[in-house]
């Protein structure tokens, strides 16, 4: 008999509040120039956490770029095959990806890290990018740019599971909650948000 799925219901207000809990640790050891939500999932999460640092650091003026990426949706293009095992761009920064980064503290924001495969990818495409912007800039500028260029990786919710893929050493991470290797049901996926949260107060009464 096959094992039941124990699924976890996360409200927008419980995200919301993991990631203002967050924002002091985030703002003291990272102060991020520039976030970059992961999508789907980490479009309303960078959002919110916009809101926090603007309001507790000197960065008013902080900003939101967005990568699309799927590992286990369907995507135009994508075969049986490559779902749930292989990482598929479908959006990116820009053919001026690296310049966009170069010489800046950069916040890869998610929803969550599951197998990790999905940060894993986007901080190495990102660091490809920034390498290929330094080959244009003059060689005596390079090193102090590479130094200059941080990446750190916050999520709302890392899953407490071994990992298909590791961070480089000293990469600044964050995380909202670590939980189980549960299904998390997100708002942002149901139609009947009402019945979501509903549910979740149940599920929290009786755990």
């Amino acid at each position: 008999m096959a094992t039941e799925v124990k699924h976890f219901r996360v409200t927008y207000n419980d995200i919301h509040n993991l990631i203002r809990k967050s924002t002091p640790k985030v703002a003291a050891e990272f102060n991020p120039d520039l976030l970059v939500a992961i999508g789907g999932g980490g479009f309303f999460p960078a959002r919110v956490m916009r809101t926090f640092l603007r309001a507790q650091t000197d960065n008013k003026a902080l900003q939101i770029q967005a990568i699309g990426l799927s590992l286990y949706e369907p995507v135009p293009g994508a075969t049986v095959e490559q779902i749930g095992h292989e990482v598929i761009r479908t959006q990116w920064l820009g053919p001026d990806s690296g310049r966009l980064l170069v010489g800046k503290r950069t916040l890869i924001v998610d929803e969550v890290d599951d197998t990790r495969k999905t940060l894993g990818y986007a901080l190495s495409e990102l660091k490809k990018d920034v390498e290929a912007e330094l080959l244009s800039r003059p060689e005596e500028e390079r090193a102090a740019l590479r130094d200059a260029t941080q990446f750190g990786i916050f999520v709302v919710h890392n899953k407490l599971k071994p990992k298909l893929a590791e961070l480089p050493a000293g990469t600044p991470y964050f995380s909202g909650a670590d939980v189980g290797d549960l299904w998390l049901d997100y708002p942002w996926e149901m139609t009947d948000i009402e019945e979501h949260d509903r549910l979740a107060i149940v599920d929290a009464q009786s755990s």
